[in-house]
């Protein structure tokens, strides 16, 4: 009654098993259609696709065209007016020692003259600044502060796009080798239950070592499918972050570097002179101080040149000029501006930058720090777990001669293939953590593009 009661429940796991196969089975079919990409690859994939790196482009471009326009601030400028317009004019002329004759005539003096018309005056006006007061190179300088922000902010947002790729791209590693270690720890445990089944039936096992190994195993299945279904999370994430519309492979392994990287006083060197955030304020501060250099020639003269010319004389007034040129001084007394406040303004923001800057400094100094040291931890659990997985392979082996010998229990033949697959996965997010660490430390310190360089350079891999 008790083996028939069980079958049932046998059939069940044998069809969810099947079940879960298929599923496996289309998913596999599925992914060998799906591009399988190194990170080098992936990456440059990421630099074309991406929508903020687009963004952070369009606005270099913009700075670069503004930037080269300030070229042109002291070229001449030309100006045409057009007016068509109804006037009138109304002249006096007092007729002095003739006024006695004009009497005799019947005139009055002053003699009152009215026109009224309508009249076209195209004028042509050039202006040719000669001192600025600061102004115009200033508003150069400034601009080409402004580009070299736009492209600091460029630079940061690929280095950023940079680390995501490697969270996204060697954690779907990580999940592809959590998901081969959990079901090697699900099928080796269906090999000791089966072991287990067939010395219960010789009267070598308990019902309660049998029990033991079903619980286990059913445990090591739900392990396998959530292992499953994380892979598919991230995998998900890789392809939406790569805009590929479907599951994206991944070809370049897990891997560590168990040779020193570098001295830490020269990943902190290069951060303060390479970071794009410090390049960002950098130019921040060029753009402050040539702000304050605008606000003050707002409190100097301004000279130039200018000439005029007359296109229609034939409806010139009488007070107007067929053509003029001559030099000119325009000079600002009083104005509701209030600039010596807009110079202090602008002296503060300058200030208030300066000081960002160092902060910033502060900041990359303890980032480098808090990169290096998780860089470290995460070689040496690597290594620890690495040696620590062929003594668990030597036990799982030890503990499956002694189950059939009836030496050991089942229980310890268990816990020895849960240990193994606890330190195959551990030693995995190891790795991993080891390489978003090396991210990490490359991205603090503005070197980036130097990953794939690392990464050639690995001792070990997990394939």
């Amino acid at each position: 009654m008790r083996v028939a009661g069980k079958r049932p429940r046998t059939r069940h796991a044998l069809r969810a098993g099947l079940f879960a196969a298929g599923l496996l089975l289309a998913a596999a079919a599925a992914a060998d259609d799906a591009p399988v990409l190194s990170f080098e690859q992936a990456r440059e994939r990421l630099e074309q696709v991406s929508d903020a790196l687009a963004a952070a482009q369009a606005g270099v471009r913009n700075k670069q065209d503004l930037q080269d326009a300030t070229r042109y601030l002291r070229l001449p400028e030309i100006t045409a007016d057009v007016r068509r317009m109804q006037f009138q004019k109304t002249l006096n002329l007092p007729l002095g020692s003739l006024a006695p004759v004009a009497e005799a005539f019947g005139i009055e003096s002053p003699l009152q003259f009215a026109e009224r018309d309508w009249r076209t005056r195209p004028i042509v006006t050039a202006s040719v600044p000669l001192y600025s007061g600061g102004l115009i190179p200033a508003a150069q300088q400034a601009a080409q502060a402004a580009t070299a922000q736009a492209q600091a902010e460029r630079e940061a947002q690929r280095q950023s796009l940079a680390l995501q790729l490697v969270q996204a791209y060697f954690g779907q590693q990580l999940a592809a080798q959590a998901v081969q270690v959990r079901r090697e720890v699900r099928d080796g445990l269906q090999r000791h239950l089966d072991d287990a089944l067939k010395l219960e039936r010789e009267g070598f096992a308990s019902r309660a070592q049998r029990l033991q190994a079903n619980v286990a195993r059913d445990k090591a299945e739900r392990d396998y499918q959530k292992a499953v279904n994380d892979l598919a999370t991230l995998q998900q994430a890789l392809a939406t972050l790569l805009r590929s519309g479907g599951t994206v492979g991944t070809a370049s392994p897990l891997f560590v570097i168990d040779a020193p990287l570098g001295a830490r006083a020269d990943f902190e060197r290069s951060a303060l002179q390479r970071h794009p955030q410090i390049e960002r304020l950098r130019a921040l501060s060029a753009q402050a101080e040539q702000g304050v250099r605008v606000q003050q020639a707002k409190l100097k003269p301004q000279v130039y040149l200018f000439g005029q010319y007359d296109l229609h004389r034939r409806d010139a007034l009488l007070t107007d000029a067929d053509w003029a040129f001559g030099i000119g001084l325009r000079y600002t007394f009083l104005s509701p501006t209030a600039r010596p406040l807009q110079v202090s303004a602008a002296r503060a923001q300058l200030e208030q930058v300066q000081s960002g800057l160092g902060e910033a400094e502060n900041q990359l100094r303890l980032g480098v720090g808090k990169a290096w040291n998780e860089l470290d931890t995460a070689r040496s659990q690597f290594r620890l777990l690495d040696s620590s997985i062929a003594q668990a392979e030597e036990n799982l082996r030890l503990q499956e001669l002694s189950f059939r010998e009836g030496q050991a229990t089942s229980l310890d033949v268990i816990d020895a293939r849960l240990a193994l697959g606890g330190a195959r996965v551990e030693r995995a997010q190891a790795a991993y953590q080891f390489d978003v660490a090396l991210a990490q430390l490359l991205e603090v310190s503005g070197q980036m593009e130097r990953f794939d360089d690392y990464r050639r350079r690995a001792d070990k891999v997990l394939e």
